[in-house]
């Protein structure tokens, strides 16, 4: 073996992982989210768990994502811990599949159809397609299709071109000295677990062993421990995501950690034990990919089958192992919670760290809208409580706004489908207006307390006047918010109407406030206060409008507000006349 056969190896090597990456990437893509939701929202069942923990990790292809996940899961209060045992078992499982297909590679046959069911056979067509679809397409889902196919493609020509590579090695001494000391089980298990530990993934290191089998040097003795060091290897990239997480998540990454540890020395002292009474007959034999797939599916099963009944035990060990004086009650979603939804593990999974990103939103939005109920609220009776509520309701959103504004430009620079980057772009425009109808909130809380510290009192008719006003902005803020939850934008299009009669009711109660201020059934002080509150609360209507003209605009990819709305509200648009008349009779002030 020549340097330019070691140059082939490496070239295959990165082309292989390269392609794990791509495929891997793609499939995540083509979810849309949808697998994690459905791990999310998994019951406690735990063979429920163990099921679907494998069946995503077949699909995405990568049990270490599939654990970082969980680890963001039990880190963001999504998931208990107990629930994250049977899913990082399931993933052990699931990563399975991905052998079991490099493993097709090994065909050999002279029959026709046969061949055909070689990947490095069907592979350049996938290629071929997939590449048409990225020059010719420009619809997201096909393009993620196109990813799978061409990532395929590249990972099955990186193993044929690695397989290729080695071959010459099974006619050189040293190389088959080196792989007979791994013979040795402490050796084999170690060379395996430090392999897996550097490239972060599980499947790539099996694909690497299955590639070098077709040197015919490696044997089902030193093969077994390397991919028994393998699957401890992989729980690197686990352990790497709960640094810096809640202890819980830490206890998950640790779960991933003691099932690999645990089951392994179980495999290994039952498998070597039997092995020295009734010695097996396979050991010396040279393995191959078919065979390499087997042990690696037979022992994570087999794992799992004994180890499943104790994972409260495992539990137990992790909780051991990271201590807390006191465990505090785990909340689902809650104000204070909330935002742990913004975990950096998720926006490795963009379109997921998107959907969170906008529950975050919308958690944001109710807090905004419950701050401008109670200060309308106070206007006709003050009330400490409900002043003190919002109050703190405003510095929270302010929290969210600079949390999730943040989370959102990281998510950002992140290869988002077309459908993710107008949803980012959704929440990002507004976010602000959230944060600013808040403040406003806070202004009348102010206004409304001022008056009850002086014992002022506006008269029965600005006080009624004010409550048509009031009931206006409520109704306009639940529309909004609604629209906006529900992404309904049929919603969204009564939103404009209403905030131009909301216009309207402002600047008629401040008419009539300087007729009343003339007649002198009014003081200035009063004026000034009831003026501030209008002017308020006409402004959060304006918000209301922004964010509902942002849902209308994004969908229809225009971004020119001031023609969209000059538009919108032309007298012959007849339909939008039609609800701002509707509005106006609906609060018209008495």
């Amino acid at each position: 073996m020549d340097f330019f056969d070691v140059l082939t190896m490496v070239g295959g090597l990165a082309l292989f992982l390269y392609g794990m990456n791509l495929l891997g990437d793609g499939l995540a893509k083509a979810s849309g989210g949808r697998l994690e939701s459905i791990l999310e929202k998994l019951t406690n069942n735990p063979l429920k768990a163990v099921l679907v923990g494998a069946g995503v990790t077949a699909v995405i292809q990568s049990s270490s994502a599939t654990t970082v996940m969980v680890v963001g899961f039990v880190n963001s209060g999504i998931m208990k811990l107990q629930q994250a045992v049977g899913i990082i078992m399931g993933a052990n499982i699931g990563t399975t599949a991905t052998s079991w297909i490099l493993s097709l590679s090994g065909i050999e046959s002279g029959s026709f159809f046969m061949k055909l069911l070689k990947p490095t056979s069907f592979s350049p067509v996938l290629a071929i397609i997939g590449v048409a679809i990225i020059m010719f397409s420009n619809k997201d889902k096909l393009k993620n299709v196109a990813t799978i196919l061409i990532g395929f493609a590249i990972l099955m020509f990186g193993m044929d071109t690695m397989s290729n590579a080695v071959k010459p090695l099974a006619d050189v001494p040293e190389f088959t000295s080196i792989l007979t000391r791994f013979s040795n089980p402490i050796l084999g298990m170690l060379a395996g677990l430090v392999l897996t530990a550097v490239i972060q993934s599980s499947s790539a290191s099996i694909g690497i062993l299955q590639a070098l089998c077709v040197t015919g040097a490696i044997s089902y003795s030193a093969a077994i421990p390397i991919i028994m060091g393998q699957n401890i290897g992989t729980c690197v990239t686990a352990m790497i995501s709960g640094i810096g997480a809640t202890k819980n998540a830490k206890r998950a990454a640790l779960v991933h950690l003691y099932f690999n540890i645990i089951g392994t020395i179980l495999f290994m002292v039952v498998f070597y034990a039997v092995n020295a009474v009734y010695p097996f007959g396979f050991m010396e034999i040279a393995a191959d990919q078919k065979g390499i797939a087997t042990v690696h599916s037979v022992f994570n099963v087999a794992a799992t089958i004994c180890l499943l009944p104790f994972s409260n035990l495992l539990v137990k060990l992790a909780c051991l192992t990271v201590k807390e004086e006191e465990d505090k009650p785990e909340e689902l979603l809650g104000t204070s919670t909330a935002l742990n939804l913004l975990d950096a593990r998720f926006l490795e999974i963009p379109s997921y760290a998107v959907e969170q990103s906008r529950n975050v939103a919308i958690t944001m939005a109710e807090l905004a809208e419950e701050a401008m109920n109670l200060s309308l609220e106070l206007i006709g009776k003050y009330n400490k409580e409900k002043a003190d509520r919002v109050s703190q309701l405003e510095k929270e959103v302010d929290r969210f706004e600079d949390e999730l504004g943040t989370y959102l430009v990281k998510l950002s620079s992140k290869n988002l489908s077309e459908k993710d980057s107008h949803t980012l772009s959704e929440i990002l425009h507004c976010i602000g207006d959230f944060e600013r109808i808040s403040d406003h909130a806070l202004t009348i809380r102010n206004a409304a307390e001022e008056m009850h510290s002086k014992k002022l009192k506006f008269s029965d008719k600005a006080q009624t006047e004010l409550e048509t006003l009031g009931r206006a902005i409520h109704d306009i803020l639940k529309i909004t918010m609604l629209s906006f939850s529900e992404e309904d934008l049929e919603l969204s299009k009564q939103v404009e109407p209403l905030e131009e009669v909301i216009d309207e009711l402002n600047m008629e109660i401040k008419q009539r406030h300087v007729k009343r201020l003339r007649k002198g059934k009014c003081t200035i002080e009063l004026g000034f206060i009831l003026s501030d509150i209008t002017t308020n609360l006409e402004r959060v209507s304006d918000h209301c409008s922004n964010i509902a003209v942002c849902l209308l605009q994004v969908s229809e990819d225009e971004y020119e507000t001031h023609a969209y709305l000059g538009e919108m509200k032309q007298e012959s648009n007849v339909e939008f006349q039609g609800k701002v008349m509707a509005y106006r009779e609906r609060y018209q002030l008495p």
